[in-house]
């Protein structure tokens, strides 16, 4: 509804023109992929693929998920349209995704979310622009002060496969106390017990070994640099050393953006580094990073915005003038200002209720004006009336509305 659109396009429209200030270009995938587009990646057994995915099969017995996420389908996109060879590639989107979960306050089974991808790079450098590019739109968005940057490095496939081993010595000793989905992703995705909300497996996390002990040289010189760069930029970050992602093309960075404003402490804008996804897909090794953050929970954190409305409102006194009054609001609407047209009722409930309704101005025509070529001006704030000769009623309407604000 126009209230809520209203804050979808505050939220979207200010991240369109932040990425555009790093050089983010607008793309679009489609909402449906081939299934194997997010199972490949995602796995079978992850919650996304068993528990949350739309599946459905064409008329040509093909089997299609409707998108959980976008990352996946913009590295296929670039793969499917041979961009390989034209890297670095940085691309921003907003759009639907789909998910079968319960719905709730900020969480829908349609909803909807913004993002970045940038592709080609491996240096830390990138990993801090795309974090900076994040921080840059809450803050454009007035929001960043109640956010807290939680990052974390993954290591590479060295490092975490060594984490991984010792975390999984460590969870088979306490398996019996572990919850009955930690006991099930013991054996097909142990770092994403490190996410479980069981009080009894947080009470073991916190005991287990940390995945930055387990850095090589070259891991903690990635995180160093972007540490550095996200350092000198003044952009504040805490560190998390539960803060991962479960699965194998991710690497390097992790990140998020958390607040705690909204009830919970959640997640409003996140993502990472994910250097085997382009290979995983078919394509060649193709390094990426980015972020995707959910429309409704930002909407939510900007709070009320007020749907765009006319100021101005054409309002004939009679029959004899709806003609003269319809042709007038074209031309006002020609010249860039937006008229709402009521008609029906005495004029003075008319007024009234454009008055409620946030108009600024009634521009009223009755015979007499139709005849002379003229309309009356009224201010509803001021109470102030005045006549003028309609070819010059755009002009005078652009003054009393302020530069920059005929709309």
């Amino acid at each position: 509804m126009p209230a809520a659109m209203a804050g979808h396009q505050r939220v979207i429209g200010t991240a369109r023109a932040a990425a555009g200030l790093y050089g983010f270009q607008e793309m679009a995938t489609p909402m449906f992929e081939f299934a194997e587009v997010f199972s490949r990646p995602l796995g079978d057994s992850s919650d996304v693929v068993t528990k949350e995915t739309y599946n459905f099969t064409d008329r040509g017995g093909e089997t299609l998920t409707l998108r959980p996420e976008n990352t996946a389908g913009v590295v296929r996109a670039m793969i499917s349209n041979g961009l390989t060879q034209s890297l670095p590639l940085k691309f921003f989107y907003a759009g639907p995704m789909f998910r079968y979960e319960r719905p709730q306050k900020g969480r829908m089974r349609q909803f909807h979310q913004i993002g970045i991808e940038y592709l080609g790079p491996r240096d830390g450098l990138a990993d801090a622009e795309i974090i900076g590019c994040g921080a840059r739109i809450l803050d454009d968005l007035s929001v960043l002060d109640r956010c807290t940057l939680h990052l974390n490095s993954l290591g590479d496939s060295e490092s975490r496969q060594a984490y991984r081993a010792a975390l999984v010595d460590f969870l088979n000793a306490h398996e019996a106390d572990l919850s009955e989905d930690s006991r099930t992703r013991l054996t097909s995705n142990p770092l994403r017990i490190l996410d479980s909300k069981d009080a009894g497996d947080r009470a073991i996390i916190a005991e287990a070994p940390r995945l930055d002990a387990f850095l090589n040289d070259g891991s903690r010189r990635h995180f160093d640099s972007v540490t550095g760069a996200l350092d000198g930029a003044g952009i504040s970050w805490s560190f998390d050393p539960l803060l991962v992602r479960g699965l194998d093309y991710y690497c390097h960075t992790a990140f998020e953006f958390i607040t705690d404003a909204l009830g919970a402490q959640g997640t409003v804008l996140g993502g990472g580094r994910y250097d085997g996804l382009s290979e995983m897909l078919g394509g060649p090794p193709v390094p990426g990073v980015g972020w995707a953050a959910g429309v409704e929970r930002l909407a939510m954190l900007v709070g009320d915005v007020e749907p765009a409305a006319p100021r101005v409102a054409v309002m004939p006194m009679d029959g004899d003038a709806e003609g003269a009054a319809f042709a007038l609001a074209e031309s006002l609407r020609g010249a860039g200002i937006a008229v709402d047209l009521p008609a029906g009722g005495a004029i003075g409930k008319r007024l009234k209720k454009a008055d409620r309704a946030g108009v600024r101005i009634a521009v009223i025509l009755g015979s007499d004006e139709v005849a002379g070529g003229s309309a009356q001006i009224r201010d509803l704030g001021a109470g102030t009336q005045q006549e003028v000769p309609q070819a010059e009623l755009a002009s005078v309407l652009h003054g009393m509305l302020g530069e920059g604000q005929a709309s």
